[in-house]
């Protein structure tokens, strides 16, 4: 599979915690990399720069979906799905 022209899904969806060239602190779940371009193809594509995080990520029908919104949620879905505090257990006493 290849990636999808004008998604950029994959860009947005995820969290990055990596420092990303214009973003060095990572950038937040749901927002667009600045990285990205008018036609939503990553700038650093193929670059050094570009973060291990974002070359990791490879395309497939269950990360891609058939469009750009249902990569989105499944990105986002995968995303609660990981976070750190989603595994926790939760605190003793709460309900």
């Amino acid at each position: 599979m290849h990636c999808r022209e004008h998604c950029g899904a994959c860009c947005t969806a995820p969290s990055i915690a990596s420092p990303i060239p214009g973003m060095p602190y990572g950038k937040p779940a749901g927002m667009p990399c600045v990285q990205l371009d008018d036609q939503l193809r990553c700038r650093l594509f193929g670059r050094p720069e570009r973060p291990a995080f974002c070359g990791s990520l490879q395309p497939s029908a269950d990360m891609c979906g058939a469009d750009r919104d249902e990569a989105m949620a499944l990105l986002s879905a995968l995303e609660i799905a990981t976070r750190p505090d989603a595994a926790s257990p939760p605190p003793v006493g709460a309900t």
